[in-house]
């Protein structure tokens, strides 16, 4: 949002008493501060409106050391570029990276750019390394939630962390990252559930909704069908990335053929086919293990007798 327009809605705002909007309006503000790096601005500014009426004078949200436990900042590498994603689930990742590119278009429309995505399928399928990708893209922070610092055993408190840990992010341009999502994010009507796991989903439910535009949420999970279905519903973008295709196993197998240096002792369509129902990470990582022999047992080290040994031990693995 123009700096101009932002102001004018800010005030706007605290004369209507509009206190939701107002919030979101320095939340925005904070976060343009700290993506020019002006951090004292935007710690003064966050301390001020997450200690209003608190009663309280800590604030919960001046330096990211505060979360440290609750969140965890990892450097984006992937690239979109890097993955090998199906046609709709590449087309949807990028036309949420050119709508918050884009966001001021959109905004002088009076529409704001989807922030929310679910990312579902059986794991070692790219739905960390896509949010990662689209971090990357946007040049913006990748701060992945720490279930270990969130999740507590006493009544009340995970709520609490859960609480703050969104505290952190909405003031900051960002993507979150919530990777396990149904962790804390289950079926309430779970009859096994507790109440304090109830608590706790009420609680994401509500910063969800409280999200400005600016943080993107990415939540991902194995198992689709543990999901709260009013958290399933919180998402704008839901796609599911699944075990690849024989072609597209095909063509990863080529591409890691060419990033290791060195054929893997049979054609990548017959790799395809003797490692059907393989995930990306573990193509890779059988790719990675036959380079890795190749290189221990160099200069007289048989590839097609450690391409025979590996495919023996992913079957054997595969059907355990």
């Amino acid at each position: 949002m123009a700096r101009s327009d932002l102001l004018l809605d800010l005030v706007q705002a605290e004369r209507t008493g509009d206190k939701d909007k107002f919030r979101i309006l320095v939340e925005a503000i904070i976060a343009e501060e700290r993506s020019n790096q002006h951090h004292l601005l935007a710690d003064r500014l966050s301390e001020l409106i997450t200690t209003a009426g608190s009663g309280s004078n800590v604030p919960r949200d001046s330096m990211s050391s505060s979360v440290a436990d609750l969140v965890h900042e990892v450097i984006p590498k992937r690239r979109l570029s890097d993955l090998e994603l199906a046609p709709l689930i590449h087309r949807s990742a990028s036309e949420v990276i050119e709508e918050h590119r884009r966001g001021e278009l959109l905004r002088s429309y009076g529409i704001e750019p989807r922030n929310r995505v679910l990312l579902e399928g059986p794991p070692g399928n790219g739905k960390t390394s896509l949010a990662e990708a689209m971090a990357a893209e946007l040049m913006l922070p990748f701060y992945v939630i720490r279930y270990e610092g969130i999740v507590s055993s006493f009544l009340g408190e995970t709520a609490a962390r859960l609480d703050h840990a969104f505290e952190f992010a909405r003031t900051r341009r960002c993507v979150l990252f919530f990777d396990e999502l149904d962790t804390i994010a289950k079926e309430r009507s779970d009859e096994h559930e507790t109440g304090e796991i109830k608590r706790v989903v009420s609680t994401l439910l509500m910063q969800i909704d409280r999200l400005p535009a600016h943080v993107i949420l990415v939540g991902a999970t194995n198992h689709g069908e543990l999901l709260d279905r009013a958290a399933w519903r919180r998402f704008q973008v839901r796609l599911s990335l699944d075990a690849p295709s024989r072609s597209q196993a095909t063509k990863f197998i080529e591409e890691l053929s060419v990033r290791l240096g060195g054929d893997l002792g049979y054609a990548p369509r017959t790799l395809a086919d003797k490692l059907a129902g393989a995930s990306f990470a573990e193509l890779e990582e059988f790719a990675m293990d036959v380079r890795r022999r190749m290189i221990m047992e160099a200069p007289g080290g048989e590839l097609q007798r450690i391409v025979r040994e590996r495919l023996e031990h992913w079957r054997t693995q595969a059907t355990a």
